[in-house]
């Protein structure tokens, strides 16, 4: 029988220690941390984003992305457009250099988690991706972790 509470704590601190080496490596490759990169890649893929899509996506409060989002148009990455229905809310959009950030740290993010995980089965990789995509799915169809 498997102890849930050392398995999660293992979880935690793998992703953490991730987190940090391809921050690292992409702010030392690419001048831009992975939440910068996180935020970018969010933005790019959801048409017509706002700050409520990313809040819902990384399950962060309202007042930290928007805070997060005021970095990347003060960095020139983005920036944020009147939203054509609501006129209190913002549309965000990739700037060129944003989108030039996003395309440039997308092989060093992929290469570097490459390399972290180059030791590892790649059944093994590919049963935890699953596992984590279910227990994910699970979480976010409940509600479960979502900042109010």
């Amino acid at each position: 029988m498997i102890h849930i509470t050392p398995l999660f704590t293992d979880l935690v601190r793998v992703e953490t220690r991730l987190y940090n080496a391809v921050s690292a490596r992409l702010r030392a490759e690419r001048g831009l941390g992975l939440g910068e990169f996180e935020f970018l890649q969010i933005i790019d893929a959801i048409p017509g984003c706002r700050v409520l899509d990313i809040v819902n996506d990384v399950a962060i409060t309202v007042g930290a992305v928007s805070k997060a989002v005021d970095r990347l148009v003060a960095a020139g990455w983005c920036t944020r457009v009147p939203h054509p229905q609501d006129r209190r809310s913002s549309v965000l959009e990739l700037t060129p250099e944003g989108r030039e950030a996003l395309t440039a740290a997308r092989p060093v993010v992929a290469a570097t988690l490459t390399s972290l995980t180059e030791g590892i089965p790649a059944d093994d990789l590919e049963r935890l991706a699953s596992t984590l995509a279910t227990l994910r799915a699970n979480l976010e169809a409940d509600g479960q972790g979502q900042q109010k």
